[in-house]
């Protein structure tokens, strides 16, 4: 691959399947369907930024399997290392780490994922986040820079606003927190347009009205 090149997922097309080993063992991508995955990827193991992180996923590990999701990370380091670091992060500060963590030392799957980008580094992942439906399909994907740790409650609230979504068949607007008002599909027809202030919701114009879920 040129190493100016970076190849990225499509958002809503299925998601790059892989088999890895993990910390838990070997695992399948695509034999998680029926559920939803957040694989997530972090520059390397015994770093301050990064054993923050792990710490910050491992408080919300339960709250994400109750939403049906199964948590997975990754980096370049070897399973040795990721088994020496969670092993660490327990004794020292007291945090069992409960998801795998994918060994990626080929960087294939880093390279599937365009967790690679040579203007931060050549030989760690970029922290990026994948949330990947039920289905298998990629329904959202974040980016940020190997010096910034992410921010755990916008991981939840986006796995909640992607679920209502399908629940729902609606959108969510700006700033939208579970329980806030979502967004009704805009009428497609000059008849829908017309008939929409009757169907009962909280409409600003014709194409932007609000409901309760």
């Amino acid at each position: 691959m040129d190493e100016a090149c970076i190849t990225l997922p499509a958002l809503g097309e299925p998601a790059p399947d892989f088999t890895a080993e993990t910390t838990h063992g070997q695992i399948k991508l695509s034999d998680y369907k029926g559920k939803w995955v957040v694989l997530f990827s972090h520059p390397a193991d015994f770093t301050p930024v990064c054993t923050t992180e792990f710490i910050a996923f491992g408080a919300i590990y339960d709250e994400l399997c109750a939403l049906n999701v199964q948590l997975i990370g990754l980096s370049v380091d070897s399973i040795s290392a990721h088994l020496a670091w969670v092993h660490a992060i327990k004794e020292k500060m007291g945090v069992t780490i409960p998801f795998p963590i994918i060994a990626d030392l080929s960087m294939n799957i880093a390279k599937k994922f365009g967790m690679i980008h040579p203007g931060q580094s050549m030989t760690a992942a970029v922290r990026c986040v994948f949330f990947i439906d039920d289905k298998g399909i990629m329904r959202a994907m974040i980016y940020y820079p190997l010096q910034n740790g992410r921010f755990m409650p916008e991981i939840i609230r986006l796995v909640k606003a992607l679920q209502t979504t399908d629940t729902y068949r609606v959108s969510t607007p700006a700033n939208w927190q579970p329980g806030d008002k979502v967004v009704v599909p805009p009428p497609k027809t000059a008849a829908e347009m017309e008939k929409r202030p009757t169907e009962g919701y909280e409409c600003k114009d014709w194409y932007l009205c609000f409901k309760k879920v």
